[in-house]
């Protein structure tokens, strides 16, 4: 046999499927995932190495599932042109580990990351209480500028990976938005 033989036996008898990355068990389709708060690092997990970061604090934190409308958010253009933002569409999401606010906003090329000014942020927080409630690390708020949700981060990143994935041409083309939407719909 030789060595080409023996890599392809090899590869033939891995398991491809996605594993915990804390306990190497294999993962479900849907699957809990968990922040490495110090880096913002997200990690795919079990069910029963998620429930050991039940916690709101430590090295490793849980994304919950809570999904909230903020029924009068509202960003004005003024407000929006403050943050320096070029798309009508981030997600802002406060880091334990510098104590800070930072917005993500999509491109084709993946999520560019942008400071928040303190005022901006304190604006934000004005435009309804719920935001105060929102979780360092794990949650977010997701803002398209006629309306706000608290949303899980690991959604953020799949709406990043949406877009990504659906992006095409200069402009993102004619299915980029109606995709967009039927996310926001479905956060429902």
């Amino acid at each position: 046999m030789n060595a080409l033989q023996r890599i392809r036996e090899f590869a033939a008898k891995r398991d491809p499927g996605e594993r915990c990355a804390l306990c190497a068990t294999a993962l479900e389709g849907r699957h809990a995932h968990v922040v490495e708060a110090t880096i913002g690092k997200l990690l795919c997990v079990c069910i029963g190495c998620a429930t050991v970061f039940d916690h709101p604090t430590g090295k490793f934190r849980r994304v919950r599932d809570r999904v909230a409308r903020l029924a009068g958010f509202r960003m004005e253009n003024d407000e929006w042109q403050s943050l320096g933002i070029p798309v009508g569409l981030a997600f802002f999401q406060k880091r334990s580990a510098r104590g800070d606010v930072v917005a993500f906003y999509p491109s084709p090329l993946g999520a560019v990351e942008s400071s928040v000014p303190a005022d901006a942020w304190e604006s934000m927080l004005r435009k309804d209480a719920a935001v105060e409630s929102m979780e360092a690390d794990v949650e977010a708020l997701l803002v398209r500028r006629a309306e706000g949700l608290i949303v899980p981060i690991d959604k953020c990143y799949e709406l990043i990976g949406l877009i990504r994935r659906e992006w095409r041409g200069f402009s993102g083309g004619d299915e980029i938005w109606p995709a967009v939407d039927r996310f926001f719909e479905g956060l429902a």
